[in-house]
């Protein structure tokens, strides 16, 4: 999604369902950061076994918003869910005065849905009430994609065998970093905002991760146009799991990017609070380090059993990202921020993560 590329060609875009009736969930999260409050609003929407009949099937809309103040409205029938396959545009209404689901025309959204979203062409719309019927969170806004996953175009962010099924669950940056335009309300507080740093992934299949950690930040006072995604799983492959990790960084028009297959890939993350990463290559060496100062809070992630508060987050985590060149040392950027999204998430997190990987240079990922 680098400038003047259309949402088709951003690789996992569109919705993976193709009617089975196996266990299936597919999840998508976005994120705005509003720096002068110091505040960010992360969107997650999530449907489960949408074929419908099966003790998990249903869809959720959850919000992070400022201070870590948390909501979540589940929409159990999945079908007033929607979804294109070939392109980011889905939605889900628990009430409205539409025929069948699919996308109304925006501007008649607020007349035509009482409880839900829709998001399409980068324009998102949503309202969540409360169990008696008030309005807890509203949001019209549009989003003009800057960077995707790689540059000068858009890849997969887990490679070519992303596109087989081999690894679970899925996982794409649809958006490293983007501007949005708008506006929020959030529990009776109007907020707006213009050309504020938004970012968006999603992530799909059958399997689910029995541990991870999540970092993400593209909001950096000293380097606007620097973005950073970092994460660490045990992930399923055919008959085995295994621990893989990932780095990428967008900066001054270049992609910097190391796998835990390929490259030399260290981390320590505690059960909460703190994260460091460190990777190299012949050409670049990053090290990462992330640290919360509050609680965070807990969110719900899918699991074999449906939606499980497995998951806990920050979006006020303390991040600093040092790139050198490893040819002579040179230190390319050092960037702190405040503002990051720092995440742990499953189970088995009674001590702290240790991983050293030290492949060899031809590996796959």
């Amino acid at each position: 999604m680098t400038s003047g590329t259309t949402p088709e060609l951003t690789p996992h875009g569109g919705y993976h369902w193709r009617g089975q009736s196996t266990r299936f969930f597919e999840g998508w999260y976005f994120r705005l950061t509003l720096p002068e409050i110091a505040q960010s609003f992360a969107f997650m929407y999530s449907i489960d076994d949408p074929a419908g009949g099966q003790p998990h099937s249903g869809g959720a809309a959850q919000i992070l918003g400022p201070d870590e103040a948390y909501c979540c409205r589940t929409f159990p029938e999945v079908g007033k869910f929607w979804a294109r396959s070939h392109t980011l545009a889905f939605g889900h209404h628990r009430t409205a005065s539409l025929k069948k689901a699919g996308p109304c025309p925006p501007q008649d959204f607020t007349q035509t849905v009482t409880e839900g979203y829709q998001i399409q062409d980068h324009h998102h719309q949503g309202r969540l009430l409360t169990p008696a019927g008030d309005v807890q969170a509203e949001w019209d806004f549009t989003i003009t994609p800057q960077v995707s996953w790689g540059q000068p175009t858009a890849k997969s962010t887990a490679g070519w065998l992303s596109y087989l099924p081999v690894f679970e669950p899925g996982w794409q940056v649809l958006m490293a970093h983007g501007h949005a335009a708008g506006w929020i309300i959030w529990q009776g507080t109007h907020y707006t905002f213009d050309h504020a740093p938004a970012y968006a992934e999603k992530n799909w299949g059958g399997a689910f991760p029995s541990k991870w950690f999540w970092l993400q930040c593209n909001a950096f006072p000293s380097a606007p146009d620097l973005s950073i995604t970092a994460v660490g799983g045990i992930r399923d492959v055919l008959t085995w799991q295994e621990d893989v990790g990932l780095i990428g960084i967008h900066y001054q028009g270049r992609f910097y990017e190391f796998f835990s297959r390929k490259n030399a890939f260290t981390w320590q993350v505690d059960p909460w609070g703190y994260w460091q990463l460190t990777a190299n290559d012949y050409r670049y060496r990053v090290q990462i380090t992330g640290k919360a100062n509050d609680e965070g809070a807990l969110v719900r992630v899918p699991t074999h059993d449906g939606l499980q508060w497995l998951c806990r987050d920050t979006t006020h985590g303390n991040l600093r990202v040092q790139l050198w060149a490893a040819s002579d040392h040179r230190l390319i950027f050092d960037a702190v921020s405040d503002l990051a999204g720092l995440e742990v998430g499953g189970g088995l997190w009674e001590k702290s993560w240790l991983f050293e990987s030290y492949p060899k240079r031809n590996n796959l990922l």
